[in-house]
Formats: C-alpha cells, structure tokens, sequence
C-alpha cells in the first residue's frame, strides 16, 4: 500500500522536480505563474551538452491577450545556466503574491 500512495504523492522524496518562474506580459497587469519539471519537460540540446525548455506565458483573463515567451538554458546537470523572456519580464514571487492578493485570483 506504501507505494500506491509513493507512487500517486510524486514519491514524497526531499527532491523537488518543479521550478515556478514568474512572468509579467508586456502591457499586462497579470503575472502567470510558469512550472518547469527539470525531470521531464528538458529538451537536450544539439551539442548534447546541455538542456532548455521554452514555455508561453499569457494571461488568464480577458485583460491580457499578450503572450510572453520564456527561454530556459540548463547545463548536463539540469543547472539553470541562461533566461531569457521575450515579450515580457521576468518577476519575483513576491510580485505574484502581490497580484494574487490584489486581485483576488485562486494561486
């Protein structure tokens, strides 16, 4: 029984998969919230010595119709080594709290 609930829990293991980034689109009040799992969403690079994933960012509401687009670069030991954003700016968390707060929206 231990390991359905391992297995359905994500292994309750100290090692954490998900990265959380934060975007804010140009021209929007709304931040999204971006989940990057380094164990399956890494794309391996031509040169095999390395990773990157690239992720849209757009608004839920009808208030932001722009999307951003991030750019992640990790290293062979899924180490975030470069980020880059176009259309958008990369915020804190501390920003997204912000928003949420603000506006009421389910975190």
């Amino acid at each position: 029984m231990e390991f359905i609930r391992r297995l359905f829990s994500g292994g309750g293991g100290p090692k954490q998969r998900g990265q959380y980034y934060y975007v804010k689109p140009t021209g929007c009040t709304e931040v999204v919230r971006i989940r990057v799992d380094t164990m399956n969403e890494l794309s391996q690079n031509d040169d095999n010595n390395g990773y990157f994933v690239r992720k849209s960012a757009r608004g839920t509401g009808y208030k932001c119709t722009r999307t951003a687009e991030l750019m992640l670069e990790y290293d062979s030991q899924k180490r975030l080594t470069n980020t880059e954003i176009l259309g958008g700016t990369l915020v804190t968390e501390a920003d997204y709290d912000a928003w949420v707060q603000a506006e009421g929206a389910p975190s």
